[in-house]
C-alpha cells in the first residue's frame, strides 16, 4: 500500500525515481508525485493523478532537474485522490512521503492552526511537513526538526524528508509500515520494498520498529526508538527474486498463474528431505506438546488457514481456530498453554497480522508463514516458513496461495505424524501425492482454453454464487473473491449445505452457481445441493473430476473436469479454475487486472 522511492544519487533523479516507482506499481495507488532539489539547492515537485504514465507525461513538458528526491505512489485514506492531496507534501522547504495513517493528525493540526500555519491539503500528511518547517522556523537544524517531529507522531508510518538548501540530506524513519535502505557507490536510496531498489543496488538495510536514519551519500546514522545508536546490518539480495517482468504474458496475474507448478515444486523441494520420505522443519516445531493450533492472517491468506484447519483437525486431531487477523488483535483472545500461533501474510508486512503477532508473542509459540524472508513479521516471529512462490506482482494473489496452502499441507502433516496420528508409511504416500501437484497444476493450466470460453458466459453476470463443501468450502470463498477482486463482478462463497438457509433465495436463470466438486466422501451431498440449484432453474457450472461428471449426470450449464487428485489436496489444484474464472472473466470486461481499483497489493494501514 503506497510506495516510496528516495534518491541521493550522481545522475539525474527523476527518471531513476519514476522507474522504481513503476516497480511498486503492484501495491496500488491512485496517484503519484516525486521532489527534487537541483544544482541551485531549490526544492521543486511534480504531482499527477492516476497512473504514472500521467506523471511521466508532465514530466516532459515540466523537466524537474536534481540528482536528489524523494518519490510516491498514493493510495488515498485521508482525502480523495487529487493531486492537491497527493504526494509529496511541503511546507515552505521541507517536503515529505509517507506510508500509513497518523492518527493524533487532528490534535497537530489544530495546534499549528493556532500558530498561524495554513493546510493546504485534506490529509495527515500535509500536517508532519508543518510540523518539521514549525521547528525550522525555531532554529533546529533540519536533521533536529526532523527528529522532533517523528518524536510527535502516533499511528503507524514510514516517512521520508527532503529539505530545499540541502541535497545531501535525506532523514528516513519507520513505524508500522516497512523502509528499507539502499547502499551504492557513493549514493544511497530508500524504498519500501526491495524491488524498488532492485535495479539500484543489492546491499540492503531494512530499518527495526521505531527506527530512524540521517542518510548522505557517504553515510548512514540509524538510531532506534530511544535515540540510541543502531548498527542494522546490510545485507545482500538476489536480483533474480525481485525482478518483474511479465515474461510473455499479457498480465502478472497470468504470468503468476502459470508459475504455480515451479513455485509449488519450489515450496516442496525446500521442505522434503531428500528422498522424498519426511518433512524437514525446525526441531522447535513439535506438534506433539500442542493442545491447540491458533491460525491469523486476512484476505487470501485466510481463507488458506480456513483449508488447512481441515487438514490439521483431520489429520493430526489438533483443534484448530482461524481467525481474520483485524479482527483477532481487538477481541483479545485468552491464548491457552500448549497453543502454536501461525501468522500468514504474503508480504510479511500486513499491518493487521502483524499487530495480532505482537500479542500473541508472550502468549504462546509464534511462527510465520510468509513470502518475503525479509519482512516485518518474518523477522519479529523468529520461527518463519517461507513458502518461496518468489515475487507476487498481481494484487490478486495466485501462486502465493497455493503455495501458502502446499507448506500447511506439510505441516498439518507434520503434526499428525508428530501426535502418533500417521504412521511413517502413511506419511510417505502422503508426501508423494504431495510431489504429484506440481505435474497436476500443470494439467489444470492446459484447461486454459476452456475454462476461457465458460468465463465469458460469466462475466455476463451481475451475480454469481460458490458452493463448496469440506476443504473445498474456503476454495469457495477464494473463487468469490478472485471475481469480485479483478472482475467487480458480486460474488459470494458459501458451504453447499448452508445453501437451503437462505442463500438459495438469490437463485435464478442470471445468477450462475459454481459448484467446486472432486469426487470425494462428501461429493454426493454436493450434488444434493446442486439438483436443489437446477430444480430452481438455476445455471450451475460443475467444477470437478472425470468421475464426478459422470455420476453428477445430466443437467449442469457448464462442467469443467479437472484431473483426478488425491483427496485432501484437491484446494491446492481447484484454486487454478478458480482463478482462470476470475482472470478471463475480468480480461472480458476490460478491468485493470493487475492493479483492481481501490485495491493494494499489502495492506500496512488498518
Amino acid at each position: 500500500m503506497c510506495g516510496i522511492i528516495g534518491v541521493l544519487g550522481e545522475h539525474e533523479a527523476a527518471p531513476i525515481m519514476v522507474e522504481a516507482l513503476k516497480r511498486l506499481e503492484y501495491r496500488g495507488y491512485d496517484s503519484a508525485g516525486i521532489a527534487t532539489i537541483n544544482a541551485a539547492q531549490q526544492l521543486h515537485r511534480r504531482r499527477a493523478v492516476g497512473k504514472l504514465v500521467n506523471l511521466s507525461d508532465l514530466l516532459v513538458h515540466e523537466p524537474l532537474p536534481g540528482k536528489s528526491g524523494i518519490g510516491h505512489t498514493r493510495w488515498a485514506t485521508h482525502g480523495a485522490p487529487t493531486e492537491s492531496n497527493a504526494h509529496p507534501h511541503r511546507t515552505g522547504p521541507v517536503a515529505v512521503v509517507h506510508n500509513g495513517i497518523i492518527e493524533n493528525f487532528h490534535e497537530l493540526r489544530a495546534e499549528l492552526t493556532a500558530k498561524g500555519t495554513e493546510f493546504c491539503t485534506d490529509t495527515d500528511t500535509e500536517t508532519i511537513a508543518a510540523l518539521a518547517n514549525h521547528y525550522l522556523d525555531q532554529g533546529l537544524a533540519p536533521r533536529d526538526a526532523a527528529e522532533q517531529t517523528i518524536a510527535r507522531l502516533d499511528g503507524a508510518f514510514a516517512l521520508c524528508f527532503l529539505f530545499e538548501g540541502h541535497d545531501d540530506l535525506l532523514i528516513a524513519a519507520r513505524k508500522g509500515s516497512p523502509l528499507a535502505i539502499g547502499h551504492g557507490e557513493g549514493e544511497i536510496f530508500v524504498g519500501s520494498d526491495a524491488i524498488a531498489l532492485a535495479p539500484l543496488t543489492d546491499r540492503i538495510t531494512y530499518l527495526e520498529e521505531g527506527d530512524w536514519a540521517v542518510l548522505t551519500r557517504t553515510s548512514v546514522e540509524i538510531r532506534d526508538a530511544d535515540g540510541h545508536l543502531a548498527n542494522r546490518p546490510v545485507q545482500t539480495i538476489q536480483i533474480d527474486a525481485t525482478r518483474i517482468d511479465k515474461a510473455g504474458h499479457k498480465h502478472f496475474m497470468a504470468k503468476e498463474i502459470a508459475e504455480q507448478p515451479t513455485v509449488i515444486g519450489q515450496a516442496l523441494a525446500h521442505y522434503l528431505v531428500p528422498d522424498g520420505t519426511g518433512i524437514a522443519l525446525p526441531e522447535t516445531l513439535d506438534f506433539a506438546g500442542l493442545d491447540r493450533l491458533t491460525m491469523v492472517a486476512c484476505g487470501t491468506a485466510f481463507y488458506a488457514c480456513l483449508a488447512a484447519k481441515y487438514w490439521f483437525e483431520q489429520l493430526a486431531g489438533l483443534p484448530v481456530e482461524v481467525d481474520i487477523a483485524s479482527e483477532f488483535r481487538y477481541r483479545e483472545p485468552p491464548i491457552a498453554p500448549r497453543t502454536l500461533a501461525v501468522f500468514v501474510s504474503q508480504s510479511g508486512e500486513t499491518a493487521d497480522t502483524l499487530a495480532a503477532l505482537r500479542y500473541c508473542q508472550d502468549k504462546a509459540q509464534v511462527a510465520a508463514i510468509t513470502n518475503v524472508e525479509t519482512s516485518t513479521i518474518a523477522r519479529e516471529a523468529g520461527l518463519n516458513l517461507p513458502i518461496k512462490a518468489g515475487a507476487e506482482i498481481g494484487v490478486a494473489s495466485t501462486k502465493a496461495f497455493t503455495c501458502q496452502l502446499t507448506v500447511l499441507a506439510l505441516l498439518a502433516l507434520k503434526a499428525a505424524h508428530d501426535r502418533g496420528r500417521l504412521e511413517t508409511d502413511a506419511l510417505i504416500d502422503h508426501l508423494s501425492a504431495l510431489r504429484s501437484l506440481p505435474g497436476l497444476v500443470n494439467l489444470a493450466l492446459d484447461r486454459g482454453p476452456d475454462i476461457a470460453a465458460v468465463a465469458r458466459k460469466v462475466a455476463e453476470a451481475r451475480d454469481v454464487l460458490f458452493l463448496g463443501r469440506g476443504a473445498m468450502y474456503p476454495l469457495a470463498l477464494e473463487g468469490a473473491l478472485k471475481l469480485k477482486e479483478i472482475s467487480y463482478i458480486h460474488a459470494e462463497g458459501y458451504a453447499s449445505g448452508e445453501l437451503k438457509h437462505g442463500p438459495i433465495a438469490l437463485v435464478d436463470k442470471t445468477v450462475p452457481v459454481i459448484v467446486m466438486a472432486p469426487r470425494d466422501a462428501l461429493f454426493d451431498k454436493t450434488v444434493s445441493n446442486m439438483q436443489e440449484v437446477m430444480a430452481r432453474g438455476g445455471k450451475v457450472l460443475l467444477i470437478t473430476d472425470a468421475e464426478g461428471a459422470r455420476e453428477a449426470g445430466a443437467g449442469a450449464w457448464q462442467t469443467l473436469i479437472m484431473p483426478d487428485v488425491p483427496e485432501p489436496y484437491a484446494p491446492i489444484l481447484y484454486a487454478v479454475p478458480a482463478q482462470f474464472l476470475a482472470y478471463h472473466a475480468a480480461v472480458a470486461k476490460g478491468t485493470d487486472i493487475d492493479q483492481p481499483r481501490n485495491l493494494a497489493k499489502s495492506v500496512t494501514v488498518e
